[in-house]
């Protein structure tokens, strides 16, 4: 019951026993005057009171009854209330432990996937023959794929959570979506589907543009997973339009199409209002997930100015689309010096690492671009070695035993040898989430990379920071 209609009627009821009240009083008062003025006889006048008596022991009995009625529902909803305060923090308390495990879950998985992309890189770099060159690029890409299915769970997990703050950066769209296209081709290979994509571009000029890429994308992981999903024959394809642009602003248009089982109107309706109604059971429980994340895609899209729209026919197929509204930047060349390592000279750095494959890892990215590295399994050996040794960089892994790579980092920075020199210290870590990046910050890290390494952003950090010692 609601509470507002029930406390209006409960206050009718109360001016109506004060009317009752008044009218008691009232007719009192005048049998009196009637009295004294000796217009009516004592038999008379006792009777009306009697009979006034009577009413009233009943108006007050009623009344009473409903005011007893009234505290009893009210005491019920008390009681409610206090049940569903309990129930919230039990909710809350299991989202909580739903986040804690799906962090665990997701740093678990991250650390091996980061040896396997680490080992089929350094097996790129050695001589292989075509079949094997096409098997070291099939598995990884489906380990980018996997990848992908644990940041797609993770991120989505975080939009549930919490409001989504953009960050916005120079993006060059066609380079970076490419690389993703790329990753789903094997997926469509290994479900017989057709896959296409293109890029549509009037610009001669190749211009970049200003807009969170890594947003962008989470919403397209989603929505050509769910067009792989849902689709058994026929194909899928993609396409990026870039032809509309306005002053200093690029509309830039994604299409995704698909051949497969489409959905009724009312579906696509719920889909697009709330996340928890993405599909009923049975499509669950058919399709291993129902399409999970289209919601939060459509959510991320309002977020970045745009709009998701959905066009579908049942057992005919999908497409869906939104367009965004990105600021362009200056034209800026491709680096064309890209594979060249980034340092000639010998430049010393410090590894703090525990597992012995991701030592071999980093080692082997670090010294394709020019550098020397030394080992420490813990914070303590980490340490001791920046104590007595000279390293132009650290870099600094988060969780080890003996000592973690926060204390570690507080340590370091106590020394005298910091205090005159100042060594970068970067965090590597297969826990990337924006709770460890600020425990970062607050111990002292100047910068984060996330396992597995990209070899695009070591360089950009190798480059940041020997620059800054170089003019330092």
């Amino acid at each position: 019951m609601n509470l507002v209609p029930m406390f209006i009627k409960s206050i009718k009821k109360k001016k109506k026993l004060s009317f009752f009240i008044l009218f008691c009083i009232g007719t009192i008062l005048t049998l009196g005057y009637f009295f004294l003025e000796k217009k009516i006889y004592t038999e008379t006048a006792a009777l009306f009171l009697f009979v006034l008596a009577i009413l009233q022991v009943f108006g007050l009995q009623y009344f009473l009854k409903n005011q007893l009625k009234n505290d009893v529902k009210l005491e019920n909803f008390k009681l409610r209330i206090d049940e569903l305060k309990e129930s919230l923090k039990q909710a809350e308390k299991f989202a909580d432990h739903k986040s804690i495990y799906l962090s665990n879950m997701s740093y678990e998985i991250r650390i091996p996937l980061s040896t396997v992309l680490g080992m089929l890189d350094m097996l790129k770099q050695t001589e292989l023959n075509p079949d094997q060159q096409a098997q070291v690029e099939i598995a990884e890409h489906s380990s980018m794929h996997l990848l992908q299915l644990v940041n797609m769970v993770i991120d989505n997990a975080e939009v549930e959570q919490e409001p989504v703050k953009l960050n916005l950066e120079t993006v060059d769209l066609e380079a970076d979506l490419t690389k993703l296209f790329k990753v789903f081709e094997y997926q469509m290979l290994d479900k017989g589907l057709d896959f296409k994509y293109e890029f549509l571009s009037e610009e001669k000029e190749k211009f970049f543009v200003l807009a969170d890429s890594a947003r962008i994308q989470q919403v397209l992981i989603n929505l050509i997973n769910n067009a792989i999903k849902f689709t058994h024959l026929g194909e899928v394809s993609i396409i990026v339009d870039q032809t509309v642009g306005i002053d200093e602003t690029q509309i830039v248009t994604f299409y995704i199409k698909d051949t497969g089982v489409g959905m009724r109107e009312q579906e696509v309706k719920r889909i697009l209002a709330n996340s928890e109604l993405d599909y009923d059971t049975s499509m669950m429980r058919d399709y291993r997930g129902g399409g999970i994340g289209l919601s939060i895609s459509n959510e991320l899209v309002k977020l970045m100015g745009g709009d998701l729209k959905l066009e579908t026919k049942e057992n005919e197929g999908s497409t869906v689309y939104f367009s965004l509204p990105l600021k362009k930047t200056l034209s800026i060349k491709a680096d064309l010096l890209k594979d060249k390592p980034v340092f000639e000279n010998k430049y010393k750095v410090l590894v703090a690492e525990d597992n012995k494959t991701n030592q071999k890892v980093i080692e082997f990215l670090l010294e394709r671009q020019g550098a020397i590295c030394s080992f420490a399994k813990n914070g303590v050996e980490a340490l001791d070695m920046y104590k007595n040794l000279d390293f132009n960089m650290v870099f600094m892994d988060i969780y080890m035993p003996d000592m973690d790579g926060y204390q570690a980092t507080r340590h370091i920075k106590q020394t005298d040898k910091y205090s005159k020199e100042h060594t970068p210290i970067i965090a590597v870590s297969a826990s990337a989430f924006d709770e460890d990046i600020e425990n970062a910050k607050k111990a002292g890290i100047d910068d984060f990379l996330a396992k597995p390494i990209e070899v695009s952003k070591l360089r950009a950090l190798l480059i940041k920071y020997s620059s800054t010692n170089a003019s330092a």
